[in-house]
């Protein structure tokens, strides 16, 4: 049938046309829009350190507001608004893991939340060195890990936790055999204990034990043992087997080992430069000039060089030994009673006239 021709129901198809046109060439431009700012917020570098290493520390049981603060306080984040905006979008304050994370430069929003978000932390390095106490250790230790202020100190000081690894609470200190060591900030301090333990064993081969036991030494023993010898001599590891083996002869002789870092350790003061009588009075176990045999522990950590040092004694017949007049940390070392008064007189005429008298 024909239809007649209707001039205004073309228009309004036209102008219907017209604004579908214009609606879907409004919506491809906010989409465009949209999509290149997702693009943009997801995608484009925002963290920006400058060549410093950066990190943040996320504590257990922090809010997401503290979190936010920490990674803001940085401030190595570009642009904070946008990088909040993708962690909500990412739901991290769903997600969020204690640890110690590295900001990375050129990191992404969206690479640094999944790594919070995955809990990928940083490792950090745990070195052991010049420590002589108990307490120092625990100190070292807590200050290293996410801990509460004496937590290793209870651990330490536990007869009970101690036993239950093996030592007493004198001996866990040859636990700790100096190195460096990699772990994560958020370890317990069990965890830690246990590494410790871990790294222990993997130290004391079939091959070290095999040499205590020739030495009827156990290996706390050499451990204490090693630790006299790196007092007396700190500063050349290459005489450290010379020293080793004053002091193994004078245990295969049933002498005493008079040995002055332990009267140090007994009288609790670091800074005695020069031992004399009244020091020696010391009533203590640790006096070695009171005391037959070894201590009954460490008088600090001893490094590997003066384990091995113990372990691999230079074989000679001296008994004795004093540091050289001329104070290069090097020892005399004498056969004899007779050899050793006669280089400890001249290492005491030395110390006069350097005015050095306690």
């Amino acid at each position: 049938m024909f239809k007649p021709y209707r001039p205004e129901a073309k228009a309004k198809a036209v102008r219907r046309r017209n604004r579908f046109a214009a609606v879907t060439a409004v919506i491809g431009v906010m989409f465009v829009s949209f999509s290149y700012y997702f693009y943009q917020v997801f995608f484009t570098p925002n963290v920006e350190t400058k060549g410093r290493p950066t990190y943040v520390l996320i504590r257990r049981g922090e809010s997401y507001k503290a979190v936010m603060d920490s990674l803001d306080a940085t401030g190595v984040i570009v642009d904070r608004l946008s990088f909040r905006f993708v962690a909500k979008l990412m739901k991290y304050n769903q997600l969020m893991k204690p640890g110690r994370y590295e900001l990375k430069d050129g990191y992404t929003n969206r690479q640094l939340v999944t790594d919070l978000r995955a809990g990928r932390q940083s490792p950090l390095k745990l070195t052991f060195q010049n420590i002589r106490l108990r307490d120092e250790l625990a100190r070292k230790l807590s200050t290293a890990i996410d801990t509460r202020p004496g937590q290793f100190d209870s651990l330490l000081s536990s007869p009970t936790y101690t036993k239950s690894l093996g030592f007493d609470t004198t001996t866990i200190m040859t636990m700790f055999i100096p190195n460096t060591y990699e772990l994560y900030w958020n370890s317990t301090a069990d965890n830690l204990m246990q590494r410790m333990k871990k790294e222990y064993e993997k130290f004391w081969t079939p091959a070290r034990d095999a040499k205590a036991k020739a030495m009827n030494l156990t290996r706390a023993q050499v451990s204490t043992l090693a630790s006299i010898v790196e007092a007396e001599q700190q500063q050349h590891a290459d005489e450290r087997p010379r020293v080793a083996g004053v002091y193994v002869n004078r245990l295969k002789r049933d002498m005493k080992l008079q040995a002055d870092p332990t009267v140090v350790y007994a009288n609790g003061d670091f800074g005695i430069k020069r031992v004399l009588n009244v020091h020696l009075q010391k009533d203590s176990p640790y006096n070695t000039y009171k005391y037959a045999g070894l201590p009954p522990g460490p008088i600090n950590l001893p490094s590997i060089a003066s384990i091995d040092a113990v372990l691999n004694p230079e074989q000679h017949q001296y008994l004795y030994f004093c540091a050289k007049e001329d104070f290069s940390g090097y020892h005399a070392f004498a056969r004899n009673e007779r050899e050793h008064l006669v280089n400890a007189r001249r290492y005491q005429a030395a110390l006069s006239r350097a005015g050095i008298m306690k």
